[in-house]
């Protein structure tokens, strides 16, 4: 056995945390990119495990150039890969990366993300978000702010506007109830605070000032 073998097995019997249960949480970071609590049961019990062994996370893939971002507050971890900008986490002069977990969303994708974090600020200063920083938007809150914004509209077919938001679900940008409804404009959907994270504040500024194409702007802040 190496001695970092040593060090990671003393360190994750500290924490309590078992080597099968410390590479499942790294796996799914990196898979997903992202943990949110209030996701399901197993993101709650990945993110509490988290906690526990949190700066040997950061030190383990910190090796590899990831950074974390982690908000307490709302209970979400995101990873981001060597040479992405994390919000409120100074720029170590990494160099460029483009491969691996590196997020692209495609250009409908960034467009409708960039009207949702819009939306999200909107929310922030009426003050309309919940106790764990959620904001409430209908689908036809949404299309009014993608043509009133970016001058676009939503899919119209039912299967190309579910695989849309099932992606941005995926990514933790957004919460819904039933796919089903993703065809009515009564329809709601749940825009989470993470969203934050991944479409910085100048990109915000540059498409209130009509600035930002989705085209140019194919790699939100998670990318």
């Amino acid at each position: 056995m190496s001695q970092f073998d040593d060090f990671l097995n003393d360190a994750l019997s500290s924490a309590n945390v078992t080597r099968n249960e410390f590479s499942e949480l790294v796996i799914r970071l990196l898979d997903y990119g992202v943990l949110n609590r209030d996701e399901n049961q197993t993101e709650a019990q990945l993110y509490d495990r988290y906690l526990q062994c949190a700066s040997l996370v950061e030190q383990y893939l910190g090796v590899l150039g990831v950074r974390i971002q982690h908000d307490r507050q709302f209970a979400f971890v995101r990873i981001y890969p060597p040479g992405a900008e994390v919000p409120g986490i100074a720029d170590d002069d990494s160099g460029p990366f483009n491969t691996g977990f590196r997020v692209r969303p495609s250009q409908q994708e960034v467009a409708v993300i960039l009207v949702l974090r819009a939306e999200y600020q909107k929310s922030l200063r009426e003050g309309q978000v919940d106790e764990k920083g959620r904001a409430m938007l209908s689908l036809e809150g949404l299309a009014i702010a993608m043509n009133n914004l970016l001058k676009r509209g939503l899919p119209e077919g039912l299967g190309e506007r579910k695989q849309l938001f099932r992606r941005l679900k995926q990514l933790r940008l957004i919460q819904y109830h039933l796919e089903d409804e993703l065809d009515s404009d009564e329809s709601w959907l749940s825009i989470q605070p993470s969203i934050t994270s991944f479409v910085s504040d100048d990109v915000l500024q540059a498409l209130a000032t009509g600035d930002t194409e989705p085209a140019a702007a194919d790699e939100p802040e998670g990318a």
